[in-house]
Order: structure tokens, then sequence, then C-alpha cells
């Protein structure tokens, strides 16, 4: 019988110089092969080009570099099938591999600087339109142009609460004094109290992605969940009467939480900021009873039709954003307890999300990710900020959905996380939500 053994040019007859395999040939007990047929894909396309070359040439140790044993063709994985196998193996929940000072440096220096003229010219902007909306609505007094000015005016209200919340942060200019009458009277126009919710507010960013600790539409635990009363559950998790919860949040903030934006004694505030939110609820009350004055000059149903509306139309924008930058990931996001939290972990539970061509109206409040992580940075610069960032981000930066004009995407995503995104675990230290099958009677839920 013909010996035959395998080369890099195929099946040959061992060479007369080696008439029996040589007892001293490496071993390969595992019946693997012991040269590795794998290319980076760089190296495929040369590889390839000298296994079949008509002129193949032997080197002349080509014997020594075969095993006896039978030959076994590994599996070459593609590029493709090695990038599906990393994206089922990415855990979300886990600590990313870069820190927060690796984003920051990722950042252009340009998008921190703040321009108080810039900002001041987006207010002069908006106070515009929404008095032009208000005296065009008026003079036309049209049940046809009613509803397009409800729905333009409810906008503009809520870009005019973005403004202020850019006040709040400090990212509308380094002059707090600035900050702080612009933020009152912008807020104060559409009934929020600046400084209550600008605390509060700033509680949620430094505890974001916490399950206790965190401030604006955070999860609750089982225990509290089942311990609501079956009207407050029908509330908070039915469209679209849990649209309409801030202004009951300004007043009793969430289901376990004590307190009010409105009372300086509430476990919101510090003592030393007692003054501040006095001023805010005096600004607040101010506005209140300007409002009622307007009804008597104007009557009821003129104010109903120009101011409370559009004001509904506005809190339902609020409600809406707030929750999706949360909420509403095709994969669910963890949220965390303990050690297991910090603050870069609890940021990156953020999301973007694509408004179409309201992203310019509302001031790109949709870069959420880089706001949560840098509240500093003014709302001109987040679109070129994340980009800068993403490199860094990699996995943990999840692309938002690309919007038509309007983002009426985003509606069939907030319903399908109102249905399933109803309490988490009360133990463990990295949880996801879970949904009561019980609440709307027979629902589909998502299989984890």
């Amino acid at each position: 019988m013909t010996n035959l053994v395998l080369s890099e040019c195929g099946i040959r007859p061992l060479p007369r110089f080696y008439t029996t395999p040589r007892s001293n040939f490496i071993s390969n007990t595992n019946n693997k092969p012991i040269f590795n047929l794998r290319q980076s894909p760089s190296s495929s396309y040369n590889t390839a080009s000298r296994l079949n070359s008509r002129d193949c040439r032997l080197t002349r140790n080509w014997a020594l570099n075969v095993s006896t044993t039978p030959f076994t063709t590994p599996k070459i994985e593609s590029p493709l099938e090695e990038e599906h196998d990393e994206a089922q193996r990415f855990d979300p929940g886990a600590p990313p591999p870069f820190n927060l000072a690796d984003i920051r440096a990722a950042i252009p220096k340009h998008c921190w600087v703040k321009n108080p003229w810039k900002s001041m010219s987006y207010v002069v902007r908006d106070v515009a339109i929404v008095f032009a909306l208000a005296a065009g609505a008026a003079y036309l007094n049209n049940w046809i142009v009613w509803p397009l000015y409800w729905l333009a005016q409810g906008t503009m209200f809520w870009a005019l609460f973005v403004l202020g919340h850019d006040c709040g942060h400090g990212s509308f200019s380094n002059d707090q004094r600035l900050n702080s009458v612009v933020g009152h009277l912008l807020h104060s126009s559409i009934l929020v109290p600046y400084h209550g919710w600008r605390i509060s507010h700033r509680t949620h960013h430094q505890n974001h992605g916490h399950v206790e600790n965190d401030e604006s539409w955070h999860p609750m635990n089982e225990k509290i969940y089942k311990s609501l009363d079956k009207p407050t559950r029908f509330f908070r998790f039915t469209l679209p009467l849990v649209m309409l919860a801030y202004p009951f949040y300004l007043w009793a903030r969430s289901p376990g939480k004590k307190g009010s934006h409105y009372h300086p004694d509430s476990d919101l505030f510090l003592p030393k900021e007692r003054k501040d939110v006095l001023t805010s609820t005096a600004c607040w009350t101010a506005m209140a009873a300007l409002l009622v004055c307007l009804n008597f000059v104007m009557g009821p149903m003129q104010m109903l039709k120009l101011y409370a509306i559009p004001y509904w139309i506005n809190v339902m924008w609020l409600d809406f954003v707030t929750y999706l930058h949360h909420h509403g990931h095709e994969d669910k996001l963890p949220w965390y307890r303990g050690k297991e939290w910090s603050y870069l972990r609890g940021g990156l539970t953020t999301l973007d999300r694509d408004y179409g061509v309201i992203n310019n109206i509302h001031h790109d409040i949709g870069t959420h990710v880089i706001h949560h992580l840098f509240p500093q940075i003014p709302h001109y610069h987040l679109v070129e900020a994340t980009e800068a960032a993403k490199p860094v981000l990699g996995k943990y930066y999840r692309e938002p959905d690309k919007s038509g004009p309007l983002p009426l995407h985003l509606l069939g995503i907030l319903a399908k996380s109102i249905q399933e995104d109803h309490y988490v675990s009360d133990e463990g230290d990295v949880v996801y939500y879970k949904a009561d099958p019980n609440l709307y009677g027979e629902i589909k839920v998502r299989a984890d």
C-alpha cells in the first residue's frame, strides 16, 4: 500500500526516504490539527492564493509539518458570526471598560463653553413664537385653527421648560443670577416651581439608575407596587393617563416617597435651601393668581383655549420625553442598588431618542446620554459631544431609531413599555423591570 501524506499542495505519496511513518513524529492524542488554517481577514486572500497555486513548491521540511493522525478541517467563523456572538455576549449591566474621564477627554473643549448671548437668543425666539401663536389663534378664533394651535403652543411651552431646565443645570450661562432670573420667568410661566424642581432634578441626575435613590421615573420595588390601590395602579400604567402625571408628582412625588416641591420642609430639600424653595413657590403662586385674573378679563373659555389646553399638551410632552429617556429599549436595561451602582453605570442606562423636526424645537433634549453624564454642556453642543463620545461608549451607547418628520414611531415603544415595565425585585443589586400579568387581565408579556 502506498503511504499518503497531506501537504500544502494536497495529498501526495510519502517520499521514498520515508517508507513508513516515523515513530518520533509529533503526537496528536486529542485528534486536533497541529497547524491552524484560520487566518485573519487581511491574510485570507494570500493564504487561498498559496494553496491554489499551480506551481506550489514544497519546503524542505514539509513532511515534518503534518501529523500522522487523521486530519479534521477546523471550523472557520465568518466576521459576521463573530460579531453576532460578541453581541450575544454583551451584558449591559456589566461595568464598562472605560471611565468618565475617558468620555470627557473625547469631547471637544469648545463643547463645554457656555454662551449666554446664544442661550438668550433661544429664549427670545421661543417667547416670540409663543406670543405670536396666541395672538394669531385669538384673532382667527376658528375651530379649525384651535386644535393646530393647541399642539403647536403646547410644544412651545415644553420648549420653554427645556430652556428653564438648562438654567437649573447651570448650562445656560456661568452667571447663576442670570440662570435664576430666566429660570424663574420661564418655569413660572408654565406653573413649575423653579428651585423646587431644580433641586429634585439635581437629585435625579446624581442618582440616575438607582432603584431607591433616583427621583424621576424610577422603578417601584415589588413590595411598594403591590401596596398600591387599584386606582393608583390604573392611573400610573394606563395611557394616556400616565402622561398627565407631572403636576401630581410636583405636589406629592412618586409612590414610596414623601414631600412636595412647593414645601420648604420637604425631604427633598436641605435647610439651607428653604429660602430658594419659598421664592419659587411665591413665583408660582403669582403666576396662578395672574391666570385667575385673566379668567375674569378674557373669560374662562378663552383662557381654556389659549392657556389650559396647551399647558396639558406641554405636560404630556414632558412626561413622554422624560419617560422614554429611561424606558422602552428593545433589550431591558438594568437598574442598580448598593455597590453595583455608580454614577457612570447609572448614566449609561439612559437612552437617546430622535424626535424628527421636534429635535430643534425642544433644543435637542433627545441627546440624553451625554446630557445625563455631563449636564453642564449647553444644549447647542450636545449633538457634537455625543458624536465625539460614541467611539468610547461603544455598545453602551444605543443608537436611537431614526424618526420621520414627527416622532410617531415612539408611540408604539411607549405603549409597549407601559405594559411591561411595572416593578423590580425587592432584592438584588442589578435588577430589571418585570410585568404584572394581571394588571390589565390577559396581556402578552415579552419573554425574558
